[in-house]
């Protein structure tokens, strides 16, 4: 009887939190969340299938052959009579690789306070708990080129000098355990040219004296925002990452010594020049280096969407990847193409809630196929079997509030 109330208690506070929501006035709280789910099938047979090259992030629309939800509270605790605020907020989530998130578990994503409007902190505030942490994303990829996401404490957005200065200090990233303590800076808002300014990051990893074979880490990242390019905004970053800091931001696998280095270089943009007429595009490359050799991921995609009305929109995604391996031989290769015909709620480029029907072709060689998971799409035991090519259709939905 324990148990099962220990597996119902998630649900059961998401339920009593949106319950809450459907008639809290934004005063007394916010309920926000994120979720994607579609159902789709291949021109070889069964379920949908989704095409990425090895280890490495791929486009991302009509293929995605997972489902994914994370619903979110976010409430002021208290308010002191001299304004302070002290805010709480609670996210569980759900994932599954497959289409199906009926049995899936809920856990919790973020479980933190904010201590806001301190008569010491000149408007930076003061957090403690699990969080997800400076994570821009290139959406196009789902791809988050820094992921600070953890368990700890610190000061974000504290006036200082021409920028504002935050630092979070972590114990076990959420998405593994590891025995290391992780020191993250950032230094934002600088600015640099008209409408544009630099964020600076660095991530410092300090391993436990206990962990026999451990190593410390770090990483750094230099990212140029640029505002009001083509009715939308373009991001270049330069980053690189050592030992445990080769999962920018965050804490990687601190086995890992000092001779496994990272290096990034990216562009990405996403437009809005008519109201009609909006986009994203992204350049990429990334070279880690090791005593084992050097492997090279190199991406270039394009999405325009054009909307034929204020509820219908036409999308075309293109994307290559690219890996020239670290032992040597023919480099790996991918092409996708997506067609989606879409529903939205309104014309631009970022507005959700999405419904998709959608085509997508894919081609890769023989050097993909030959590294790719055995049974995995791409891989000469997968659905297509020996074939380099391949269909996929299905619809999707995707929103966020």
């Amino acid at each position: 009887m324990k148990n099962c109330i220990l597996k119902t208690l998630p649900a059961a506070l998401i339920l009593a939190l949106s319950a809450g929501t459907a008639f809290a006035s934004d005063a007394e709280g916010e309920f926000h969340g994120y979720f994607r789910a579609g159902v789709g099938t291949n021109s070889a047979k069964g379920e949908q299938a989704c095409y990425g090259l090895e280890g490495v992030a791929k486009y991302r629309l009509g293929n995605e052959c997972d489902s994914d939800g994370e619903f979110g509270y976010t409430k002021e605790l208290l308010k002191a009579s001299n304004g302070a605020s002290f805010v709480g907020t609670f996210w569980a989530a759900a994932y599954t690789p497959t289409s199906d998130i009926g049995n899936e578990k809920l856990s919790v994503a973020q479980m933190f306070v904010e201590a806001k409007n301190l008569d010491f902190m000149h408007g930076g505030v003061v957090w403690i708990g699990k969080r997800y942490y400076n994570r821009p994303d290139i959406h196009m990829l789902d791809f988050k080129y820094l992921h600070g996401d953890g368990v700890g404490g610190g000061v974000t957005g504290l006036p200082l000098g021409v920028g504002k200065f935050s630092y979070g200090l972590f114990r076990n990233d959420i998405d593994k355990q590891v025995s290391a303590t992780r020191h993250s800076f950032s230094y934002d808002g600088v600015a640099v040219n008209t409408d544009g300014s630099l964020k600076f990051d660095v991530s410092l990893i300090n391993k436990d004296a206990s962990v026999e074979g451990a190593h410390n880490g770090w990483s750094a990242s230099l990212i140029h925002i640029q505002d009001k390019v083509l009715g939308g905004d373009n991001k270049f970053g330069v980053q690189y990452g050592v030992g445990a800091g080769i999962k920018i931001g965050g804490t990687g696998d601190i086995m890992l010594g000092s001779d496994v280095k990272r290096t990034r270089v990216f562009d990405t943009i996403a437009w809005q020049v008519t109201p009609e007429f909006g986009g994203s595009a992204v350049a990429l490359v990334q070279k880690d280096k090791s005593n084992a050799g050097s492997q090279t991921w190199t991406s270039v995609g394009v999405r325009p969407v054009y909307a034929l009305s204020d509820n219908l929109k036409l999308q075309l995604e293109v994307g290559h990847d690219r890996i020239k391996p670290a032992g040597g031989g023919e480099t790996q290769q991918l092409t996708k193409v997506t067609f989606a015909p879409t529903i939205a709620a309104a014309k631009g480029f970022w507005s959700r809630p999405e419904l998709r029907a959608f085509l997508t072709y894919a081609k890769w060689n023989s050097a993909a196929q030959a590294s790719a998971t055995m049974g995995s799409t791409l891989s000469s035991s997968g659905v297509f079997g020996g074939n380099t090519n391949g269909t996929s259709a299905g619809l999707q939905v995707e929103a966020w509030w």
